[in-house]
């Protein structure tokens, strides 16, 4: 900062200095230290896309809040960053421009981080890593190793998703409508082998954990709730008439038990182990299935698929009537790695059993009725929540009115009672299946010999590190299939046990693993084995993880799945076990969509630079506004941060995101907004300089009122960022700006309100606060000084302000001392002109006083 007489506020100029000045010293690099209690903030880490967008900028700025404010109270704090660099983004650009995922990724590693770099965040810089760097990914493979000692991890047959032009196999989501999602082609249900981790052993720890993370948000926590799935039910066998030798009995699993004398069919899932056997003797089945592995493996996918079944000749008896037979049929909308892969229908009260009923001609007898309706099902399945009471007319204990809850522990009860299966508490959430046939991933570390079957490789021997290129020649990605399946110099290999040829594993690993441990490689990036004892013993837990809620499920999942697993392996103390002790889910950045029509009538989208006051600026043509929606480049609603950072600074794009709306809600990004911020920056430029200026001076009455302004600013603010309430801290930043911009103080009480207040505005706007703190002799960096503590005694007001509400409308106010009796305040406002008037010499229908808050008057 400058002079009075320099025109304006200029963040570019400021903001490198600072940047610099951080850097020189080192101020954000993180430091063991005993002494002092330790404070890890951690944002989801971006994947490498090629450039920055203003959700980033949002995330970023939130956790940088948190980080400054941490290390000014007194934290040792960690906040690192780094890129979740594997996947098919990469893989696919080099399928399509030609080049190699390496040099793709790495390039828009520099770009982003160069654009990162501008946003003045407090990061240890010296900790980055990416997940596709050997030394990481390496580290991952020795973990690997371990669980699969430890029987963390497994190998089976599987159904997946495959894709028979890419010759891949395929995630659910990228089936779309049943295609895939790059080659259009249908895609099949093929069983391969397949990697697992056994997250479902974890499945009732990962439920009962959540009641502990009282830090997060519910929202999230019934997410997760939801996809682990826990269900009470009932296991039990139906015995075959007629079936195959070996096939005496189909298992099923229910969780309505007490629909069983509702029963109307058997139905299996075209995976089965009976529908396999049927499959490999009867042509007609073999069509069938193979018509149903069309379909995907999702839920969604099957759920959307018109509802078939096979009539396999097969019966089964009912295990309360040797007479009841029910057929036994093939269904497409059955998954096999659900329960048992087999389930009864009782079409009356279950739509999708009902649909497949009718289309078959089997009957659907009522099990319940409502209480005031006996109208028996035809085309609409009777389907109530568990919790409401309905009269059953096929329960097990005859005619009686139950909550369908109430029932189905009835029904496992009786069942047990006559040895018919046993309650089982199952749960939604599947092993983990990890296998990817792609070449941009982490390679699975073990051999496949002749000899001595699936061997790890040897610890010494890692990374095993994917080829840049094929014995010189650059790899085709343009070749559908996984291009480590024909490299043959990096495939073939010496078995580490026995020495004898072998080949590789050429599946990699889902990309989610990368991201399942990073939280914990942060703490000791640069550790020959994965972790450092000491390090994460100090570092974890993450005590602030922020991130989007669209990784609700998955991510945080396997991440706690994972840091399981690494407590189990060593790797990571016990403490450690739930990685994330609080959970902020921000909003997303949105913008206003500009839409025009070409001579086709189809929409041509423009960007936000593109138009002015509703029109082109090119042409002149007006534009439809649609109204806000998350920033998307196919609409081009985008705003690209380096446009803002260098028209108005980095300090105006973080206190705009921050401002605006609370942090958990959307936020609307508006030139106005970013204009209006900036202004608001350069009047506290301007405030600093104009107080710099004014001599120190003997103190005045005034000094006491802006100082005791100055200690509820701080109280205010602390209480706000403490509560990640950052558009309430900055509303009280706005305010005591105000109160300090009237002022009648002394000099030297000015500037100690203004030095307060840049270290009040130091987490939001680091740059501008720097500068005022130098510009008012603050010692050394202001990220590096102590935040401000209020002063207990100046919070505590002498007299109050209390508005006077007279039949609704605000029409006077009246001093009075904080602590004044009430009979006291009623007198005082009784005596105001404007009550005085308003009764007219009468007296008041009613006097409420409020204590400390309002005086309401009726007339």
């Amino acid at each position: 900062m400058s002079s009075q007489n320099d025109a304006r506020y200029s963040p570019q100029a400021i903001e490198t200095k600072w940047q610099k000045a951080w850097d020189d010293a080192q101020a954000f690099a993180a430091q063991r230290d005993p002494a002092r209690e330790k404070y890890y903030v951690l944002e989801m880490f971006p994947y490498p896309s090629g450039r920055i967008h203003m959700g980033h900028v949002r995330n970023y700025t939130m956790g940088d809040v948190v980080a400054r404010y941490k290390s000014a109270v007194g934290f040792s704090v960690l906040h690192p960053m780094g890129w979740d660099a594997f996947g098919m983004p990469a893989e696919n650009a080099a399928m399509e421009q030609g080049g190699h995922p390496r040099d793709w990724t790495y390039g828009n590693i520099a770009v982003m981080r160069e654009q990162m770099k501008p946003l003045g965040l407090s990061i240890d810089w010296s900790r980055e890593f990416a997940t596709c760097d050997p030394e990481y990914y390496g580290q991952q493979q020795a973990m690997f190793i371990d669980m699969l000692e430890a029987g963390l991890v497994y190998r089976k047959n599987a159904v997946v998703n495959w894709d028979p032009v890419d010759m891949t196999v395929l995630a659910n989501e990228q089936v779309i409508d049943g295609k895939g999602w790059r080659s259009g082609a249908e895609v099949e249900r093929r069983e391969l082998t397949q990697w697992f981790f056994r997250i479902s052993d974890y499945s009732e720890e990962l439920l009962t954990a959540l009641d502990g993370l009282k830090d997060w948000p519910e929202k999230v926590r019934l997410m997760q709730r939801n996809w682990i799935g826990q269900s009470r039910g009932l296991q039990f066998a139906f015995s075959t008439v007629d079936a195959p030798e070996g096939f005496d009995r189909i298992e099923v699993y229910t969780t309505r038990p007490d629909t069983l004398l509702g029963a109307s069919f058997v139905g299996i899932s075209p995976d089965h182990p009976l529908a396999r056997h049927l499959e490999r003797h009867d042509g007609a089945v073999a069509e069938f299935v193979a018509e149903c592995r069309k379909i995907g493996t999702t839920e969604e996918a099957l759920e959307k698929a018109e509802k078939r079944g096979f009539d396999t000749g097969i019966r089964v008896r009912h295990p309360f009537d040797n007479d009841w037979e029910l057929p036994v049929y093939i269904a497409n909308f059955i998954l096999m790695d659900y329960g048992t892969g087999a389930i009864f229908g009782c079409p009356a009260h279950d739509q999708r059993d009902l649909d497949f009923a009718r289309k078959y001609g089997l009957a659907h007898p009522d099990v319940f009725f409502a209480l005031d309706n006996d109208t028996p099902v035809t085309d609409t399945a009777f389907v109530p929540p568990k919790s409401e009471p309905v009269r059953y007319i096929r329960g097990f204990a005859g005619e009686e009115v139950q909550t369908g809850a109430e029932a189905v522990e009835a029904a496992i009860a009786f069942c047990e009672s006559r040895g018919v299966g046993h309650g089982v508490t199952n749960y939604r959430l599947r092993d983990w299946g990890l296998s990817r046939q792609r070449y941009w991933g982490c390679p699975i570390p073990v051999v496949h010999c002749d000899t001595c079957g699936v061997v790890p490789e040897r610890k010494e021997n890692l990374p095993v590190a994917l080829p840049y290129d094929e014995d010189g020649k650059p790899i085709d990605f343009s070749v559908p299939g996984n291009p480590l399946d024909r490299h043959p110099s990096w495939r073939d290999c010496a078995c580490p046990k026995c020495g004898a040829a072998a080949r590789r594993e050429t599946d990699t690993m889902d990309t989610f693993v990368d991201s399942s441990w990073y939280y914990a490689r942060f703490t000791s990036p640069h550790a020959d084995t994965p972790t450092n004892a000491e390090d994460a013993a100090y570092w974890m837990n993450v005590d602030q993880y922020i991130g989007g809620i669209e990784h609700a499920i998955l991510h945080l999942l396997y991440s706690r799945f994972f840091a399981r697993a690494m407590v189990k392996t060593g790797h990571l103390p016990e403490t450690a076990s739930e990685p994330f002790n609080a959970l902020f889910t921000q909003g997303m950045v949105t913008h206003e969509i500009y839409q025009t029509r070409d001579d086709k009538g189809r929409a041509v989208y423009h960007l936000p630079e593109d138009v002015e006051d509703g029109r082109l600026k090119a042409t002149g043509e007006e534009v439809r506004i649609i109204p806000s929606a998350k920033m998307s480049k196919s609409k081009k609603n985008v705003v690209d941060p380096v446009n803002i950072i260098q028209a108005f600074g980095a300090d105006t794009a973080r206190w705009f995101v921050l401002s605006d709306s609370p942090p958990e809600r959307d936020v609307e990004w508006t030139s106005a907004g970013a204009e209006a911020a900036y202004k608001h920056l350069n009047r506290v430029w301007m405030l600093c300089d104009r107080i710099a200026a004014i001599p120190d001076g003997a103190p005045t009455e005034a000094d006491t009122d802006l100082i005791r302004a100055m200690h509820r600013a701080i109280a205010d603010v602390t209480k706000a960022i403490e509560n990640f309430a950052f558009n309430k801290a900055i509303a009280e930043l706005y305010a005591f700006t105000n109160t300090l911009s009237k002022a009648q103080a002394s000099g030297a009480a000015q500037k100690t309100a203004m030095r307060t207040l840049a270290q009040l505005m130091a987490p939001m706007v680091p740059h501008l606060a720097e500068d005022i703190w130098a510009h008012q002799g603050g010692a050394g960096l202001v990220a590096q000084a102590a935040w401000p503590k209020a002063d207990p005694a100046m919070l505590v007001q002498d007299t109050i302000i209390l508005p006077i509400q007279i039949n609704g409308k605000r029409r006077s106010e009246i001093e009075v001392p904080a602590d004044l009796p009430k009979e006291e305040v009623e007198k005082r406002a009784l005596a105001d002109d404007a009550v005085i008037k308003a009764l007219a010499g009468g007296v008041p229908k009613k006097l409420i006083v409020v204590p400390g808050r309002i005086v309401n008057v009726v007339v």
